[in-house]
């Protein structure tokens, strides 16, 4: 019989496809997720100011506190939607990007977690 560490050891372990692997690596600092410089050839988002669509809105992802500019990838109402903070010296100003169906803003937040957007 063998004992529960051993058990343990013996599983294989799971891990990301290569892609996701080599993505996470890309974004993934020290203390969260961080967005690759802009490219060259971007697309940009259109934003806007926040509206009160929803009385509550979950956060399901967003990239690290240490930059002045911070992203939200959040959801309400059955749509998801990005959510821009930009820290400046009189205070931050906040602004969205469009709603979109889960998967579309699902894209739109890898597209502008790996620099294609802004």
């Amino acid at each position: 019989m063998t004992g529960y560490g051993t058990a343990l050891a013996e599983q294989p372990a799971i891990r990301d496809p290569p892609q996701q692997r080599d993505a996470k690596a890309l974004l993934t600092g020290y203390h969260g997720l961080h967005v690759a410089p802009t490219q060259k050839q971007h697309d940009k988002i259109r934003w806007v100011a926040p509206t009160s669509r929803s009385s509550r809105i979950r956060v399901r992802e967003h990239t690290c506190e240490c930059k002045a500019t911070i992203y939200e990838l959040c959801q309400a109402g059955g749509l998801t939607f990005i959510r821009r903070t930009v820290r400046g010296p009189d205070g931050p100003v906040v602004h969205e990007g469009p709603w979109l169906l889960a998967a579309k803003a699902e894209r739109l937040w890898h597209h502008l977690l790996l620099g294609q957007t802004r």
